[in-house]
């Protein structure tokens, strides 16, 4: 543990004093992978659809504001929805408004949430996005988890109906595609299910981690994984969705390890040196509880040192062996 401290006290003075490299370093690399899954997944459109183009955005949006990778993403699934369909990037185009009007309103801060989630599903891990941010945000980032999870949906819906939404398809008329369309939306019971149950999760683990109980961080992440896992089987069992339960199971499991990880770095307290505290002023009393963090000071370098005078020593044995012919190590 006391190996572990020190790595982690190592890790956040590197951070500090390098955050400016290392902050669009990660900027750069969230949109590169953001870019290169819709080229993968939805890539309609080829011209922009490759390795360079995302490079260069990923690039530029690594220089710009996190609100930049969001804008550029829609752009390029409106790109890619407009190949494949000019109805698909009428609906495409009125989702995002819609979500666009949400987030500014409800969570401007929370500008990553909207395409991690996505991610995260697509990495089939979403299953942490409740916990961390039950963990690490506030009860508003619910939006962006909503918001999040729609688009996920939407486009894994279209991506399995591209077929019958694809212009090539003559017989199918453009009100026959925009009832495929919303249909993704209004009839997705799936959508509806992880959505409710990946909501209650993170109020759960919000409110849990915000009370004064010992070691609230860790029940409240062993309280949202147990919800959500009970939940989610118990939700496709009702619905009678298949080949969901494996996946459940092992993506909460990584996501109970991914959430003590952060515990670990955000929230790592020494309960045996609690101290309550109290004290008054003209008005009130104050009941203070005050729990330490756990920190541990790098290991002390000794240095030793070899004074002058030594050497002057040394020196002066040498002299007298020489000019009496005998063995230095003698006069020792």
């Amino acid at each position: 543990m006391t190996t572990l401290l020190e790595l982690k006290e190592k890790l956040i003075r590197f951070y500090s004093k390098n955050e400016t490299y290392i902050i669009p370093v990660i900027k750069f690399v969230v949109a590169l992978v953001l870019f290169a899954s819709i080229n993968a997944n939805i890539g309609y459109m080829e011209k922009i659809s490759t390795l360079p183009a995302a490079l260069i955005l990923a690039l530029v949006c690594s220089v710009l504001p996190a609100s930049t990778t969001v804008a550029f993403a829609a752009l390029v699934v409106l790109a890619d929805m407009y190949a494949l369909s000019l109805e698909v990037c009428a609906v495409t185009l009125l989702l995002f408004v819609i979500i666009y009007f949400i987030y500014f309103r409800f969570a401007p801060k929370n500008r990553y949430n909207v395409v991690l989630a996505p991610l995260c599903f697509q990495f089939h891990i979403p299953y942490i996005l409740p916990i961390g941010m039950g963990l690490l945000k506030e009860i508003y980032s619910i939006f962006s988890l909503f918001c999040g999870i729609v688009v996920y949906f939407f486009l894994d819906g279209v991506k399995q109906n591209a077929s019958v939404l694809s212009g090539g398809m003559e017989e199918e008329s453009a009100v026959s595609k925009i009832v495929v369309i919303l249909n993704q939306l209004i009839g997705n019971r799936e959508m509806y299910l992880v959505l409710a149950i990946m909501a209650a999760t993170l109020v759960i683990v919000h409110t849990i981690r915000r009370t004064s109980m010992e070691n609230a961080w860790i029940v409240a992440i062993i309280s949202g994984i147990l919800f959500q896992v009970t939940g989610l089987i118990s939700g496709y069992l009702i619905l009678g969705i298949s080949g969901k339960i494996a996946e459940v199971l092992i993506g909460s499991a990584v996501a109970a390890v991914i959430a003590f990880i952060i515990q670990f770095f955000c929230f790592h307290l020494d309960y045996s040196r609690t101290e309550r505290l109290q004290f008054e002023d003209d008005e009130y009393y104050y009941y203070v509880k005050a729990i330490p963090k756990v920190m541990v000071s790098g290991p002390e370098k000794k240095v030793k040192r070899f004074s002058g005078r030594e050497e002057e020593v040394r020196l002066s044995k040498k002299r007298f062996a020489e000019e009496m012919d005998i063995d230095e190590e003698l006069l020792d």
